[in-house]
């Protein structure tokens, strides 16, 4: 009978296992530690954190919302841009519109269709090319005014709609109704007259668009020489003003108050102080009463002068 050989595995196996763990801990008996990977320096990881920062806020302000500076005084008062102040800079909210449309009293920020556009100089950019790419770079995050000609403006009418101005109170008038506008600025507040206009058929597919400053905005009234030429395609606008930024003491969100929401129907033809609008009824009074008196006599007159040729 063949005895079995007896395997050295088992005898083997502790000093396996003491070579290894020799091997681990450096023959000291204890594990060794890991070394911490050395940190970068704080002046090699400053230029990363900028850009990685640049790159996510051009990602935000390209497809979710974007800062802009307002370059003229069309939008006073509900936006500063008047000449040697300190322009507002408002963020504008750039998904709204893909879940809504458009709507009165919204104010928008758009790129100028080609008859807006047409007279309208582009922005100058400095001919030296490190200048200039700051100026680009500001552009994008608001800092400066960007190279497209973009335009704010309050949407007063959309699509199918009729606008004309002025009913008897100078106001401007959407399908037969006369709007309630209280974001109006009047350049003159003892003069509040704005410009008539005659009617105008929304196309669809567009917007007609005017400044808060009544006497002092280039607008779909004046545009392309007014008129459908001054409409705004709704595939031009870029979003809606949500909130002023810049400066801190204009902090704020930017009204959208619906002027139709509360509109009455259209009076037309010139307006007079309730006093004057009396006149005319007094003084037909006034006259009724020898205006009958003569009749009478007239009547008389000519029924004696019947009897008589008999």
């Amino acid at each position: 009978m063949v005895e079995p050989v007896p395997s050295s595995a088992a005898e083997d196996e502790p000093e396996r296992s003491a070579v290894e763990e020799d091997a681990g801990t450096g023959g000291s008996g204890h594990r060794a530690r890991r070394q911490p990977k050395k940190q970068r320096s704080f002046w090699v990881e400053l230029p990363i954190l900028i850009v990685v920062a640049l790159v996510l806020a051009f990602v935000f302000q390209q497809f979710f919302a974007r800062v802009y500076t307002i370059p003229s005084a069309s939008m006073e008062s509900t936006l500063h841009g008047c000449t040697g102040c300190y322009g507002d800079k408002v963020l504008v909210d750039k998904i709204t519109y893909d879940f809504s449309t458009p709507g009165p009293g919204d104010v928008v920020v758009f790129k100028g269709p080609d008859p807006w556009v047409a007279g309208e100089a582009p922005v100058e950019r400095s001919s030296n090319p490190v200048v200039r790419f700051f100026q680009n770079v500001g552009a994008v995050f608001g800092l400066a005014p960007p190279d497209e000609r973009d335009f704010v403006k309050r949407i007063i009418a959309v699509g199918g709609q009729t606008v004309q101005c002025c009913d008897a109170q100078n106001r401007v008038i959407v399908d037969g109704k006369s709007l309630n506008e209280p974001y109006i600025h009047w350049v003159d507040p003892n003069n509040p007259r704005q410009e008539p206009f005659s009617p105008v058929k929304v196309p669809e597919g567009t917007l007609w668009v005017m400044g808060d400053n009544r006497n002092d905005s280039m607008d779909s009234r004046y545009q392309g020489n007014g008129g459908v030429n001054g409409v705004v395609p709704v595939a031009n606008v870029i979003g809606k003003a949500r909130f002023i930024v810049l400066p801190p003491g204009r902090w704020g969100g930017v009204s959208d108050t619906n002027p139709q929401e509360n509109a009455q129907p259209a009076v037309l033809g010139l307006s007079a102080p309730g006093w004057q609008q009396g006149v005319p009824l007094g003084f037909g009074l006034v006259a009724a009463w020898p205006t009958l008196a003569l009749s009478r006599r007239f009547g008389t007159g000519v029924r004696r002068a019947v009897k008589r040729k008999r």
